[in-house]
């Protein structure tokens, strides 16, 4: 299944909402002092007219454009993270990871890497079944993840040798595939010897119980990010009108 094209703030709020702070500062002071300078310093009549319109104000809009735009995606990244650490928290049992739906379940497999010190870039959040659903990263060495939320059905040998071949295709180091289920014999003898490790349900629900305690980078209360972003904008320019 296809992704749905994203878009620049998908982009953005997809990253550490810390990211999308530097990002609009740097594209704030790019556009508002920036092109004024690159004009200027090009020997050519048509670029020093596009230097008069600089000066006149014409472009100051859209430093203000990005800037508002990448803070606004920030604050969804923010948000977003904090969906996925209530998740986590919230499971109690078998019976909760089976009431998800197939995007919860990824969201909740990403938080626990995450908390076992991974860092996460979530890739299949846009389809049902997208292939590759996370990339992990630790320690100099990369991971796919690859989630299956079948309730009633286990993962058979076909779906292990379809993600062992992208896996050698990618060329990270391990694949990981995580079930709300089991796993049929010939797929866990398939993975046997291979940089593949298998997870189901149990696995991963023991997993979730260990690190719903550890929560040393969680940032609770909600004005941190809105603070600091108040912070800088007092000491930006005045929106012209």
């Amino acid at each position: 299944m296809a992704r749905r094209k994203e878009s620049g703030i998908d982009v953005v709020a997809s990253m550490p909402w810390p990211v999308g702070i530097v990002l609009g500062l740097m594209g704030y002071i790019a556009i508002r002092y920036g092109v004024g300078w690159y004009f200027g310093a090009m020997n050519n009549p048509y670029w020093s007219g596009l230097r008069t319109l600089e000066a006149s104000g014409i472009y100051a809009p859209l430093d203000w454009i990005v800037l508002i735009g990448c803070w606004i995606a920030a604050l969804a990244s923010f948000m977003g993270r904090g969906r996925r650490r209530r998740l986590l928290d919230a499971q109690s049992g078998a019976n909760s990871l089976r009431g998800m739906d197939w995007r919860e379940f990824e969201m909740l497999t990403g938080e626990a890497f995450r908390r076992q010190g991974y860092d996460i870039v979530e890739n299949g959040l846009g389809g049902a079944d997208g292939g590759i659903d996370l990339i992990l990263r630790k320690d100099g060495k990369t991971f796919l993840v690859q989630c299956k939320q079948w309730r009633h059905k286990c993962v058979d040998v076909k779906v292990v040798r379809e993600m062992f071949g992208v896996l050698v295709h990618e060329g990270a180091d391990a694949m990981k595939i995580v079930a709300l289920g089991d796993y049929t014999p010939d797929a866990r003898r398939f993975a046997q010897g291979k940089p593949i490790e298998l997870i189901d349900g149990s696995q991963l629900l023991a997993t979730v119980r260990s690190v719903q305690s550890k929560k040393a980078h969680d940032i609770r209360p909600m004005d941190r990010p809105v603070a600091f972003i108040a912070a800088i904008a007092t000491s930006l320019p005045p929106v012209p009108m």
